[in-house]
């Protein structure tokens, strides 16, 4: 399996699919091994968690599953929307993602 994911941690991303197709959000985790991603406010699944100590309460919590990434796409700043990025180098030969739809540099 390619361990190469097209999105790094802190990256605003667009879903692509599923249930919450077209919603925005912030990558909060990468995991290249399995090829998913973690993106705050999207794929909200429900868990039960046991108190852990006494006198803390359990219950049913809300948290952000993983998703695979290529559901995901990278929003350019400057276009707003989601699109494919290219790569070029700069002045000291470091690389730069850039948007394919407008050219903008994306951090």
């Amino acid at each position: 399996m390619n361990n190469k994911i097209h999105v790094k941690t802190g990256d605003s991303v667009v879903v692509l699919s599923g249930k919450d197709k077209g919603k925005k959000g912030k990558v909060l985790a990468v995991s290249p091994k399995e090829g998913k991603v973690i993106v705050e406010g999207i794929n909200m699944a429900t868990k039960s968690v046991k108190p852990r100590r006494q006198g803390e309460a359990g219950g049913i919590v809300k948290a952000e599953a993983a998703m695979y990434s290529s559901k995901v796409q990278l929003v350019c700043p400057k276009c707003g929307r989601g699109v494919r990025t290219g790569v070029k180098y700069g002045a000291d030969g470091e690389k730069l993602r850039v948007c394919k739809r407008c050219g903008a540099e994306i951090k």
